[in-house]
């Protein structure tokens, strides 16, 4: 899912918190609250860079 409202931050939804949606960095770290008009799911070139992202903290040491 892309977060408009945070820059276009990419997350994986992981549930609901009263009126907002639970969002969570695909690299791991805090969720976020978003409102749920402002979110919409991710293209696959969005998914991948966050994922290319993840794998080079990852290799940096700064993601276990």
């Amino acid at each position: 899912m892309v977060d408009t409202s945070h820059g276009a931050r990419v997350g994986e939804f992981r549930g609901t918190a009263g009126p907002y949606w639970s969002l969570r960095p695909v690299g791991g770290g805090a969720e976020w609250e978003a409102e749920p008009a402002r979110v919409r799911p991710a293209d696959p070139i969005e998914r991948l860079r966050a994922e290319i992202t993840r794998a080079n903290r990852r290799s940096r040491g700064e993601l276990l």
